[in-house]
């Protein structure tokens, strides 16, 4: 199963070519892709006019989808972003600490393209597809 990241998808929607936005392509059909409700918003919010964000909206719904928060998320989340500050690093947004947990927490695969996850997979084991 394959949970992907916002910035996965906003490649994709904007044609974007990275070896993320490929190994998407050929995952669709293939392995079980899915998103999370927070990824939802992040994608849809970057759409400015109301076509394209039907259309995204759209195809985002064929994605099976996870509620992410919660309070127990909510809690571990906060556990480890303190816990990264303490080994000086700091992530610049509180969705993706969220997301990471998430995957974390349920044992998840993430395709991403984004720095924020790199200290949740070198220090609290998420685990990600890699080039």
């Amino acid at each position: 199963m394959i949970f992907l990241d916002s910035t996965v998808l906003i490649d994709y929607f904007n044609g974007n070519k990275n070896w993320q936005v490929e190994f998407l392509d050929e995952s669709l059909g293939n392995e079980l892709v899915v998103i999370g409700d927070y990824v939802i918003t992040e994608v849809l919010q970057g759409f400015r006019s109301e076509k394209d964000f039907q259309k995204a909206k759209t195809t985002l719904l064929l994605f099976p989808c996870f509620d992410i928060g919660g309070k127990d998320i909510a809690i571990q989340s906060a556990k480890n972003y303190r816990y990264l500050r303490k080994k000086g690093l700091t992530v610049r947004k509180t969705i993706d600490v969220m997301i990471a947990t998430f995957c974390i927490e349920n044992n998840l695969m993430l395709l991403h393209n984004d720095k924020d996850f790199e200290p949740f997979t070198k220090y609290l084991k998420l685990k990600v597809y890699e080039k």
